[in-house]
């Protein structure tokens, strides 16, 4: 018998705020160099769908911030799972902005994000951990492998791992690419399951390249010369991130699929984040042919860009979370199914976990 690391429960905060792309036909947009473009918002918005199948995306409401959507999700998870919250042995919250409120773009880091949603849960066990991980938009993922470490060395039994984020108050409202970002929460519950055949995580892969790619995502001034603050927002280097995506997350996840000793033919579903829909598609198509497939298997790589937008280390788990609760259509996860988890984001991180449901 074996300790294997098994979801047990989950859960998400889709925010109720709307956000369709019509909302910027009126944004006065510029480039990098401070200049308006030459074409018109309905131009602009139309390749943005184009490219992104973004229709439209949520964002919290001004009376929240990221702990309390942070709390939401655990909440649910909870109450998914039936666990006691005095009995998990650590909480890990994947972000990288910290707390933002409505009215200030300066981030609070201290306390951690974990330890506040500690506080909002009201749990009393001082063995329960709590931290953040800021890993780009794979932090999520990478807060799940490090429990599976944790709880495999016997160090814990049980984890929640919450991933949240609220892109909507560190975004330039002068770039484009801001309507690319959303705001979000979904977290999961790890537990520690003795198995004489292998369930749960069974394998997992993470790459960081940082010579020439660690500033594809960074934090810059707002792109309109006439702002005159020195608040700072997330910039994106799109093309290269793009380039960069495209050649190495495939083989990561290869490289996971042969730890775990499966083949392409033997996943369900690839839960890739939530990037941008035409990049994901170009990805899992290069996955196939690497694996000399000539056709992508149809449904296996779920979406919820077009209405949620990217949530960063929100989306994996959300929408974990939406298939196992039925609440997308035509796609589902049962008992014995192989599935992925991959994730691209700052750093330049990637990540990738096969699971196999119990």
């Amino acid at each position: 018998m074996n300790t294997y690391s098994v979801i047990v429960g989950t859960g998400s905060y889709i925010p109720t705020h709307r956000v369709p792309n019509t909302d910027f036909l009126n944004t006065e947009f510029f480039d990098s160099q401070g200049e308006p473009f030459d074409k018109t918002n309905n131009e602009i918005i139309d390749k943005f769908k184009e490219i992104t199948e973004i229709e439209e995306r949520r964002y919290i409401t001004d009376d929240l911030l990221l702990s309390d959507i942070a709390q939401l999700a655990a909440l649910d998870a909870l109450e998914s799972s039936g666990v006691d919250k005095e009995s998990l042995d650590y909480i890990i919250l994947a972000h990288n902005f910290g707390e933002i409120s409505a009215d200030n773009c300066r981030s609070e880091l201290v306390p951690s994000i974990a330890s506040r949603v500690k506080h909002k849960l009201q749990i009393k066990n001082p063995d329960c951990v709590a931290y953040d991980i800021a890993f780009g938009c794979p932090g999520w993922v990478q807060g799940v492998i490090q429990a599976d470490y944790f709880i495999k060395s016997g160090d814990a039994k049980r984890i929640l791992i919450i991933g949240s984020e609220t892109l909507s108050r560190i975004s330039d409202p002068h770039d484009r690419d801001s309507m690319i970002y959303a705001d979000g929460a979904g977290a999961t519950i790890l537990e520690g399951v003795e198995s004489a055949d292998p369930i749960g995580i069974i394998a997992h892969k993470t790459r960081t390249d940082t010579l020439n790619e660690a500033y594809l995502l960074k934090m810059g001034t707002s792109y309109n010369p006439k702002f005159s603050g020195n608040d700072l927002f997330l910039k994106m280097n799109g093309h290269n991130l793009y380039k960069y995506a495209l050649k190495h997350v495939p083989q990561v996840i290869k490289n996971s699929l042969d730890k775990a000793g499966l083949l392409l033919n033997d996943i369900k579903k690839v839960l890739i984040h939530q990037a941008n829909e035409k990049m994901d598609e170009a990805i899992v198509k290069r996955l196939f042919s690497m694996y000399r497939i000539k056709e992508v298997t149809n449904g296996i790589m779920p979406m919820i860009i077009s209405w949620l937008g990217n949530s960063s280390v929100a989306t994996i788990p959300t929408l974990l979370d939406l298939i196992l609760k039925n609440k997308l259509n035509n796609h589902e996860i049962n008992q014995n199914d192989n599935i992925v988890f991959a994730s691209v984001g700052a750093g330049m991180n990637i990540n990738s976990i096969v699971y196999k449901m119990p």
